[in-house]
């Protein structure tokens, strides 16, 4: 006698099921990786010039359709602590500052729900000889001076190549500052309209 024949024909077929279940999440997990495999020949896209409207396409609106802020209980919460309109995953006030705060500097990526902006190296014109990249993280769906956190990061033309070369931390504290304060000013727009 088999253990197959002992059990009830309900156990098997349920059972039956969910491997079969198991067995498909498993050819998705395999199909989606495989999609990060393949990489594109296509030339890079021409700049944008503005980043949060390129940021609002990646999650696939349109920007004259998007709403920042969607009602006055998403304002007014965002007065005491949180400011999450749109559907971020972080500050949205933060979100929006941050990004025309760094607009001058080509986009990178930009993950809305990881609060994560990355730039592209942006060499200066005025000087020839170095370029700088800055990362932006919102930490939070609150509008505190500790809710975001940026790092620059700065080469130099040597023998050429690029090399790495330190950051003054007035200029990582002034771009910070920068982003609070545009930040305050969407926060106060949003509150009298």
């Amino acid at each position: 006698m088999t253990l197959r024949s002992t059990l009830p024909a309900a156990a098997t077929s349920r059972h039956a099921g969910r491997a079969y279940g198991w067995a498909a999440a498993l050819v998705l997990i395999l199909a989606l990786g495989a999609c990060s495999l393949v990489t594109s020949t296509a030339p890079p896209a021409p700049p944008v010039a503005n980043h949060a409207d390129l940021a609002i396409e990646s999650l696939g609106g349109h920007p004259k359709d998007f709403t920042l802020f969607t009602n006055a209980k998403t304002s007014a919460q965002d007065a005491g602590a949180t400011g999450s309109g749109g559907g971020l995953g972080v500050n949205a006030y933060l979100w929006r500052a941050s990004l025309d705060t760094l607009s001058f500097m080509p986009l990178a990526s930009a993950d809305p729900f990881g609060g994560v902006i990355i730039t592209d190296w942006y060499q200066p014109s005025a000087a020839n000889a170095e370029r700088f990249k800055a990362t932006a993280y919102i930490l939070g769906q609150q509008l505190r001076a500790d809710g975001v956190k940026v790092a620059i990061f700065r080469q130099v033309m040597a023998d050429g190549q690029w090399t790495d070369a330190p950051v003054a931390p007035a200029m990582v504290n002034e771009i910070e500052n920068k982003v609070l304060a545009r930040a305050r000013e969407l926060r106060s727009q949003s509150a009298s309209n």
